[in-house]
């Protein structure tokens, strides 16, 4: 019998790999097309889960699971098929639907994970992030950087559902993790229309005198959905009048910013919003890293991995590194993204291909 590259089979040979065992060693080559492969062959996998299905059992969660002290927070994470035993959407990032029912409150505590809001239905909650009291609506980003104390309010009677995102897998494989509990309620229950960091930040190319310094995360709490709107509508417009403002034919893009670096809005975690006109369909493209998206408005299709997958309003699916993606839009087509982009382009392995028709 051979091994492998050719090495007989030997008593020798044997007791080497035996001993390698013992060891609690690995020689290189009888691994090296895992720890080397020639393209990106992630374990996680293509995945959609349905806002419908994602709401039900949150509202029956709220029924039945209280929200305080110990589990923190009636969230239920995406858990990817291709990653059993963690609660990770993909390798990097974290998902989940958070459920608050009317006139509760979510305590405070702090974490070294970076987190994020974006809601795609209800009004009427408020998170509170290291004493500033910041408003929830439709469409809005809230962001929560890293060791921030925060916690959330419900002022009315009704409950509210959103999706959280967070850098728990790449935090927890690098072990950097701390956890801290604050406040039993929140530090301020008000509930102002606009937040202090609102109106120290959120004026487009202004900048306070006060702030000069650059921070690793935006001090700007709350990306608001007027203004992203505004900015998609006004792409397109230029579009039609023949000028060059959007990504690709149909395709209007933003990507929301560190107004202290002009970078992401956190060291982490890159969120971007994607408008596609009625019919568009973007150009197939494979990428370095993971994301995951939520429809926020419209009917269109994912294809992942060759697989065609219809969406609608409140649908998320994951897209693995390197694992082919394109959008198609049915009617007019709003998505939310958010990516592990930061740390993959910081760390040098960024990469896109994108094929021509005849490499599909």
């Amino acid at each position: 019998m051979e091994q492998m590259n050719g090495t007989a089979d030997t008593p020798e040979l044997r007791r080497l790999y035996e001993d390698f065992e013992a060891g609690e060693l690995a020689p290189l080559w009888t691994q090296r097309d895992d720890l080397m492969p020639v393209v990106p062959e992630p374990a996680a996998v293509p995945h959609v889960w349905r806002w419908t299905t994602l709401l039900d059992l949150a509202r029956r969660s709220g029924e039945l699971v209280p929200v305080g002290r110990g589990g923190e927070r009636r969230a239920i994470g995406l858990r990817n098929p291709g990653l059993p035993g963690t609660a990770y959407a993909t390798p990097t990032l974290w998902a989940a639907i958070q459920y608050l029912g009317g006139h509760e409150t979510a305590p405070e505590h702090r974490h070294s994970q970076n987190a994020f809001r974006f809601v795609v239905e209800g009004e009427g909650v408020w998170t509170v992030v290291n004493g500033d009291p910041v408003r929830m609506s439709r469409g809005d980003l809230l962001l929560t950087p890293g060791w921030h104390f925060h916690g959330h309010h419900n002022d009315t009677a009704a409950p509210m559902a959103w999706l959280d995102g967070l850098d728990i897998p790449f935090s927890n494989y690098t072990d950097v993790g701390f956890f801290e509990f604050g406040a039993d309620r929140v530090t301020d229950e008000a509930s102002p229309p606009i937040s202090r960091a609102e109106r120290l930040w959120a004026y487009p190319g202004l900048r306070p005198l006060s702030e000069l310094e650059g921070r690793t995360s935006s001090p700007l709490c709350a990306y608001r959905w007027e203004y992203t709107d505004a900015a998609l509508r006004e792409q397109l417009a230029l579009e039609d009048e023949g000028q060059p403002a959007t990504v690709e034919q149909g395709h209007a893009a933003i990507r929301y910013t560190n107004p202290t670096t002009g970078g992401d809005v956190m060291p982490t975690i890159r969120c971007e919003f994607h408008r596609l006109r009625e019919s568009a369909e973007t150009a197939l493209r494979h990428e370095v890293g993971s994301s995951v998206w939520q429809v926020f408005e419209g009917r269109g299709s994912v294809v992942l991995g060759g697989t065609e997958h219809r969406l609608e309003r409140g649908d998320l699916f994951a897209v693995p590194s390197w694992v082919p993606w394109t959008l198609r839009a049915e009617t007019g087509f709003d998505l939310f993204r958010f990516s592990d982009a930061p740390v993959i382009e910081r760390l040098g392995f960024a990469r896109t291909f994108i094929p021509s028709r005849e490499e599909r």
